[in-house]
């Protein structure tokens, strides 16, 4: 099978780029122990220097002995699990033992005996080398390996082979700083060229034809002895997956992860995330249908500093009145210091616009708690979509002991009732791990 597109190997003809894929025939069942090098050579004898092996992993699995005893696949699945990535009904996408991203972590249990189930390979870059180091001594050829598995992939309906190990393969071919056909410099082209040579593979190995092992020859480019990196290097790292959690996950771990951040560095603040987060927080639900929330949004310092110093001096007056001394004031002013070193900040507000007068206060009252507890749901959905934004903050209640401080430093309206302030910046510091919480403690069941 020829397909254009690919790039011909040094001394190939002149002429349009081709290369060929074909599947190794007579391949027996292999059993653990088997020597898979040796297999491959004796049902692929003319191998020649620049040709890819594209390997099925449940052979290379089996040859291993990763058959397990699982009447129940679940357990096994979960015993393979590192983090569960998206959770839909008894489907789970997870991050496996290899690193890998995948539904059920690569659990499988057809092609193997009743009451058992199928792992992948522990290491499928070392199951790759091992695999090329055999051809070389069996047949004296240099040829790249790459180990295949089956995987389904997010935005795109069906399924297709992509590679979980490799040796002697450039895994990825880097065209930055390249030029495509019109001369424009390329700046993100990074080619996945295994999972590539993948693909094609699967084209006439096939899910169910029996045909575990397939050539590709013709891009002895792509075959290098000193390629690096292996199968690994086509792992997105956490810091630049923008989609390492399903919804609902994503959500669960942004609350469980918003942590008060008490110090900041002075990356500024990208005022979009903020204003991102406030559309979430007029989210929240609110009594008759109304809109509670007002954000006032401190992105200059010298607004910042206006008002910090305006409530610091409200705060050291009513301290004073109330007898507290120099000594204990000043230790209350530094407790305010998180605002101060913050580079961005946002006063909640609380407005009644909407509400209902009832004429008896405990009715009133209950009212305006209605309306609190909307405000607080807003900033809670707030301070979640900062964290997902990947923003620390720290709420705290300093507006509300000088409201009236605030709204005439702000230029606020007289109903506008400041409900604390948020500092919000990059935390200097990676919060330390927050123990684990039962819902037992919390939950009253009638």
């Amino acid at each position: 099978m020829a397909a254009a597109g690919g790039a011909a190997s040094a001394g190939a003809p002149s002429g349009p780029p081709s290369y060929r894929v074909r599947a190794v025939g007579g391949i027996p069942e292999v059993r653990a122990g088997d020597d898979l090098a040796t297999i491959i050579a004796g049902a692929a004898p003319d191998l020649v220097d620049g040709d890819v092996l594209l390997v099925t992993s449940k052979i290379v699995s089996k040859a291993e002995g990763r058959i397990v005893e699982a009447a129940d696949r679940e357990a096994a699945i979960d015993a393979e699990t590192v983090r569960v990535v998206a959770r839909r009904g008894t489907l789970r996408i997870v991050e496996n033992r290899q690193g890998l991203v995948m539904a059920a972590a690569g659990v499988d249990a057809s092609n193997t005996p009743a009451g058992t189930v199928l792992l992948l390979p522990k290491d499928p870059d070392a199951s790759a080398e091992a695999i090329r180091a055999g051809i070389r001594a069996a047949l004296g050829v240099e040829v790249g390996v790459v180990v295949t598995d089956t995987f389904g992939r997010p935005w795109r309906s069906g399924l297709t082979d992509v590679a979980i190990g490799a040796a002697g393969v450039r895994v990825l071919d880097d065209l930055r700083g390249g030029k495509d056909s019109h001369g424009n410099e390329l700046s993100a082209t990074v080619v996945a060229s295994a999972d590539e040579l993948a693909a094609a593979g699967d084209l006439v190995k096939g899910k169910a034809a029996g045909f575990p092992v397939a050539v590709v020859s013709g891009l002895g480019h792509l075959v290098s002895a000193d390629a690096g990196g292996g199968g690994r290097a086509l792992v997105r790292s956490a810091a630049d997956d923008m989609f390492r959690l399903g919804t609902s996950e994503a959500i669960r771990t942004a609350m469980t992860q918003r942590r008060t951040v008490r110090a900041f560095t002075d990356d500024p603040v990208d005022p979009g995330a903020v204003r991102r987060a406030v559309e979430a927080a007029v989210t929240a639900p609110a009594p008759h249908h109304t809109t509670p929330w007002r954000f006032v949004l401190l992105e200059s310092e010298e607004s910042r500093t206006r008002l910090l110093d305006a409530m610091r001096d409200a705060w050291v007056a009513d301290l004073r009145r109330d007898g507290k001394s120099e000594e204990f004031i000043a230790k209350r002013v530094r407790r305010g210091q998180v605002l101060r070193d913050a580079p961005y900040l946002v006063v909640p507000c609380l407005v009644m616009d909407g509400s209902h007068t009832y004429g008896d206060a405990r009715r009133d009252a209950a009212e305006r708690e209605m309306f609190v507890v909307a405000t607080g749901a807003g900033v809670q959905n707030f301070l979640v979509t900062l964290a997902g934004e990947r923003l620390g903050s720290a709420w705290v209640s300093s507006t509300m002991f000088c409201r009236d401080v605030v709204r005439e430093v702000l230029d606020l309206p007289d109903d506008w009732d400041p409900m604390g302030a948020v500092a919000v910046g990059h935390a200097a510091q990676a919060p330390r791990e927050r123990a684990g919480r039962s819902a037992d403690a919390f939950v009253a069941v009638r």
